[in-house]
């Protein structure tokens, strides 16, 4: 079901949602900054909803430093998270990875209650599409929005939230194809970085991987090496729910296709396109 009509709009809205390094960000940079407002999710989660927990994290790891540690109490200096719409590792740094403590893991349930976090953050980002999509129009003036989803929005299991963005946007998925899939398995597995899991999924993972490694529990895990191994298992996970989601909400496009787009109007044409074929016209 699509709420949201594209094709008969003439301010478009689009949501974009794919695995991380499909060429989300890329593509949204393509339009032009004057007539598209651009509203990340991973941002608004960076710098709003989990901006408190991160900057305790940081005033935690300076307390260990007893030069740092002095200025601080003193009001000295100032400590917060530099979130960008590129850079997003102190979100990653929040969310962290089960595994040994001396192998700068977390204890499971700090990681479990960490991932809810980012869950109940994730949920409200996508809840204030709304308002950005009506403050990008009343106050500053932009006729178009794109949002930018995070690569977890397929874990939330939350259709209404899904919901209330496809009635305001076109969701577009952009999906890898086998051979992207490789190599953005190889990228993760070459520099593996904190990622959401759903609590379900984590514990069979966790009890798979220790199994395997004839480890005794989640206590014995080094995290590098969990992180690397269990996400081509995460990625045959979330194709199933992306498509789901694109099936019921919007389009999908291969993003193999979308690599060699270099113009707004390329990639909007392939939207129209797509969305007139979906609809039979």
């Amino acid at each position: 079901m699509q709420s949201y009509n594209f094709l008969e709009q003439n301010n478009q809205r689009i949501a974009l949602m794919g695995m991380s390094g499909v060429g989300k960000t890329t593509l949204s940079n393509l339009l032009p900054k004057n007539e598209w407002f651009h509203y990340s999710i991973d941002y608004r989660i960076g710098t709003r909803y989990l901006h408190e927990e991160i900057t305790d994290l940081l005033k935690i790891e300076a307390m260990k430093s007893p030069a740092l540690a002095k200025l601080l109490r003193n009001d000295s200096i100032f400590i917060s998270p530099n979130v960008t719409f590129d850079n997003l590792s102190a979100i990653s740094m929040f969310i962290g990875m089960v595994g040994a403590l001396d192998k700068g893991g977390l204890p499971l349930d700090e990681f479990l209650a960490r991932l809810q976090a980012h869950r109940t953050a994730e949920i409200k980002a996508m809840e204030d599409t709304k308002a950005f999509i009506n403050r990008a129009t009343n106050i500053y003036g932009y006729p178009n929005f794109i949002c930018d989803f995070s690569g977890s929005v397929c874990e939330l299991d939350a259709p209404e939230v899904i919901q209330d963005v496809a009635d305001e946007c076109l969701l577009v998925y952009l999906k890898a194809t086998d051979g992207m899939m490789s190599t953005l398995i190889e990228r993760a597995q070459k520099y593996p970085k904190p990622l959401y899991y759903q609590a379900d999924f984590l514990h069979n993972a966790i009890k798979n991987y220790c199994e395997e490694q004839s480890l005794s529990s989640w206590a014995e895990i080094n995290p590098d090496h969990f992180a690397v191994w269990v996400f081509p298992h995460l990625v045959a996970h979330r194709i199933v729910r992306y498509d789901a989601i694109a099936a019921k909400h919007g389009i999908t496009l291969s993003a193999e296709d979308t690599l060699n787009i270099t113009s707004a109007e390329e990639f909007l044409n392939l939207i129209h396109t797509t969305l007139q074929k979906k609809e039979g016209k």
